[in-house]
């Protein structure tokens, strides 16, 4: 199955997989989601995505209220964050794997700067062995928690950090059809799909299959597949693949060319780069471009902004998003990595432009 070629995978759990009816957390089930991680995820980079935090804080703060005003959700999810991110922690030490959590609001997916920052850090927890456990802000957001957007908040997260694949773990086995049948695969999210859509909504989540499915529509325009599948019993990932029991979302490009597209997206650059014959030399053969290279800086850009990198002959070599600002690359250039830290006062990293925001043209 794809899982086994995928390199990046992010799980998105449900707060009727993480949390149980009585707003207990499902300390035997995440185990056994653990154990899965550890069998199949060799070599692999895996992301949760899990809601939950205000089930386990109605428990904790005992309200049994279903409908509950927005101001006192983000409160009672301030609560449950902390007993959320405790639950799991234990459960991974148990194993010895290593976990950090990231809270994530909307602005940070959506701006481009900030969803680059968020990467980055998704970067360097794979870099330390360690497994990102993400939920939204509901502590200060506003929509997220009124329409359970965890689902898309996952897809947004598979989104920016090039994953291969998105595993939504549901009370449900799939999309099912309007014979009451699984739908196994979908190319295209369009209104003949969206009539499939069962607008019944659980307890404690605030969101239904409708929200999947904008999940599934970021995802095939992502290069990343996704999967709805069912997550009530133990073991559910290696369940998915005996069974072979799911809805599988099939993207309609690769997470390459769609990376591609956003940073092409911007038809106006906000500045140029221009560099010397080594790093142009550099940039062809698919290289980072570093502070060395750069010769000249035109135009006023802030960090994570759309750069245009031209050779001395004004050939216009790539397009990239800037790892610092016009400024900083002002002082810092024809200068080596090592001189950057005395330079601007702080180190943050080598690449004027990352190799992976880069695109040649």
């Amino acid at each position: 199955m794809l899982i086994n070629n995928s390199d990046k995978i992010v799980i998105k759990l449900g707060s009727t997989t993480a949390v149980d009816k009585n707003g207990k957390f499902k300390k035997k089930w995440v185990t056994s989601l653990i154990k899965d991680i550890k069998k199949h995820g060799s070599r692999k980079n895996f992301v949760i995505v899990s809601s939950g935090a205000i089930a386990l804080g109605q428990k904790y703060l005992k309200i049994k209220k279903k409908k509950i005003k927005l101001e006192m959700s983000q409160a009672i999810a301030a609560v449950g964050q902390i007993h959320l991110s405790g639950e799991f922690q234990k459960l991974f030490d148990k194993f010895k794997v290593k976990s950090g959590q990231i809270l994530i609001s909307p602005d940070d997916t959506e701006q481009r700067r900030r969803a680059i920052n968020v990467k980055r850090t998704f970067d360097n927890l794979f870099k330390l062995k360690a497994i990102p456990v993400v939920n939204e802000n509901d502590t200060t957001a506003t929509v997220e928690i009124k329409y359970g957007d965890n689902d898309r908040l996952a897809a947004r997260v598979a989104q920016i950090i090039g994953a291969d694949t998105l595993i939504i773990l549901s009370d449900i086995d799939g999309l099912y059809d309007k014979s009451k049948k699984i739908v196994k695969s979908v190319k295209d999210v369009d209104k003949k799909i969206y009539s499939l859509v069962d607008k019944n909504i659980n307890e404690y989540g605030s969101g239904g299959i409708s929200t999947k499915l904008d999940a599934a529509k970021i995802c095939i325009n992502s290069g990343c597949h996704m999967f709805i599948a069912n997550g009530k019993k133990n073991y559910p990932i290696s369940k998915m693949l005996k069974y072979k029991k799911y809805t599988h979302f099939v993207p309609k490009i690769s997470s390459l060319d769609a990376r591609k597209k956003w940073i092409i997206s911007s038809l106006n650059s906000n500045g140029l780069i221009y560099i010397d014959d080594g790093a142009a030399k550099a940039l062809i053969n698919g290289k980072s471009l570093l502070a060395a290279g750069v010769t000249k800086i035109v135009g006023s850009f802030d960090k994570g902004e759309n750069v245009l990198i031209l050779d001395k002959s004004e050939n216009q070599l790539a397009r990239g998003l800037a790892s610092f600002n016009s400024m900083e690359i002002d002082k810092i250039k024809g200068k080596q990595s090592k001189e950057i830290e005395k330079i601007l006062g702080y180190f943050s990293k080598s690449e004027i432009i990352h190799k992976d925001d880069m695109v040649k043209l």
